[in-house]
């Protein structure tokens, strides 16, 4: 079993939106808001997302970056 979440003073909008959310997708709000947290601290936070980004090594695939999306463009078109 998980540990208990309170959250005090939601505006009576946000309430009402992710209520209507919940009642949509078929779920409780409690259920639906437990699904959006679990979401958002699935995906890394920016300064998460950064420090992977400084560890990883750089490519050289023997073009520019202008060039590489010219055949990125021309393989779209």
């Amino acid at each position: 079993m998980g540990v208990m979440l309170q959250i005090k003073d939601v505006p009576d909008d946000v309430h009402r939106i992710l209520k209507a959310r919940a009642a949509l997708a078929g779920l409780s709000l409690t259920e639906y808001a437990r699904s959006t947290l679990e979401r958002a601290a699935r995906r890394p936070s920016r300064e998460e997302l950064i420090a992977d980004l400084s560890r990883t090594e750089p490519v050289d695939t023997g073009e520019s970056a202008e060039q590489a999306l010219a055949h990125i463009r021309d393989d779209l078109a």
